[in-house]
């Protein structure tokens, strides 16, 4: 039986490593909060900024288990490997914990603050 070559190629979701996107800056705070800040840029942020007072550069204010995840990625580590991290340190308090885990990635891939790439 010849394998299938969409099956051979599928990877499971678990098995990528995310890497966040040097773009963005960010930083944490004395309680161990992230902060990500995006320059908000092009003709029509221009216009918000001028005639809305809009802010040149937004904050995007990570929350509980999230600021926790930002600083165990590096790049190296998969998200099922982040999984058993953030369930050492969590516990209970983080199940159902790849369900979470996974859509917080997809968030985070979909805002563009990380890429997630195959092993």
């Amino acid at each position: 039986m010849k394998p299938n070559k969409k099956n051979a190629q599928s990877k499971n979701y678990l098995d990528y490593i995310p890497k966040r996107v040097e773009t963005y800056k960010w930083e944490q705070d004395k309680n161990g909060n992230v902060t990500i800040f995006v320059e908000n840029k092009g003709a029509f942020n221009r216009i918000a900024q001028k005639f809305f007072k809009k802010p040149k550069v937004s904050q995007i204010h990570l929350q509980g288990i999230g600021n926790k995840i930002w600083l165990l990625i590096d790049g190296k580590t998969s998200i099922y490997e982040l999984g058993i991290k953030v369930s050492e340190h969590y516990g209970e308090k983080a199940e159902p914990l790849y369900e979470r885990l996974s859509e917080y990635m997809r968030i985070l891939e979909q805002y563009g603050f990380v890429a997630l790439n195959q092993e």
